[in-house]
């Protein structure tokens, strides 16, 4: 199974049919203010994206702007909630 990163890269372009490689969105790459697709509409499908593709919930009260900051805090939030 590839790295959460690597899942989480694919996830975003997928869903917000993004135009930019995966190789372009590194953990630093801002997110939610930043990328145009990623609305209020466009995180709820990610965040229904993100809870099919990996099997997990991601309760209303864990949203927030930190979460979405960047592909990292993104990838590192999926992280901690797999390894729960």
């Amino acid at each position: 199974m590839p790295e959460t990163v690597d899942t989480i890269r694919e996830v975003l372009i997928d869903t917000l049919e993004l135009t930019q490689s995966p190789d372009e969105l590194t953990r630093e790459t801002a997110l939610f203010g930043a990328l145009p697709e990623l609305d209020s509409f466009g995180v709820v499908t990610l965040v229904v994206a993100i809870e099919e593709r990996f099997d997990i919930v991601i309760d209303d009260d864990e949203f927030g702007e930190d979460l979405f900051e960047t592909v990292g805090s993104l990838t590192d939030f999926v992280d901690a909630k797999l390894a729960a």
